[in-house]
């Protein structure tokens, strides 16, 4: 197979759920959230919000909320050190494409400079209960937008899993 740095780069990529609490520089969440920014969009339209949290405290807090609107007591996002929310308009054509395409590319920068991410959706259908909204609200996601995902980032404390590849390919 024909490779460069750009597939190394995305053949490398794995999910990280276990982090450091060091932070993560504002330099490396600035490009990463530019990388997001840079992905596209159905009709180039950019609709995107993107909220960066790089206190671990208001991470802690979204997390709680969630857990208890998920009835999972024990849920915290994996802890970790950075988080960058991907925000679209309820029932916008193309979000949810256009927020994966986002995160896809958050996560590839991110791994570019050594960082470590994994997708949290799991706000997906919780975001209009009312202590997660209110959350969602004081972090600055627009009142008429919800969250399709959400990059967390930190330094691995453990190596992601490379899982066999399992999807057909079809040469037509």
């Amino acid at each position: 197979m024909k490779t460069n740095a750009v597939i190394e780069n995305i053949l490398e990529r794995r999910s990280i759920r276990a982090f450091e609490e060091r932070p993560v520089a504002r330099e490396d969440l600035e490009a990463i959230v530019t990388c997001g920014q840079w992905a596209p969009s159905a009709m180039n339209r950019q609709e995107w919000t993107f909220v960066v949290l790089s206190d671990a405290e208001k991470t802690a807090r979204l997390a709680s909320v969630m857990a208890t609107a998920l009835g999972r007591e024990d849920y915290d996002m994996y802890r970790p050190a950075a988080a960058i929310l991907v925000a679209h308009k309820k029932g916008a054509a193309f979000g949810r494409e256009d927020d994966g395409c986002a995160l896809q590319s958050m996560f590839l920068a991110a791994w570019s400079l050594g960082i470590g991410s994994v997708w949290i959706n799991q706000l997906q259908g919780i975001c209009d209960e009312p202590a997660v909204r209110a959350e969602l609200t004081a972090l600055g996601v627009p009142e008429d937008a919800e969250v399709h995902g959400i990059c967390a980032l930190g330094y691995a404390t453990a190596d992601g899993t490379a899982h066999e590849r399992t999807s057909q390919v079809v040469w037509a």
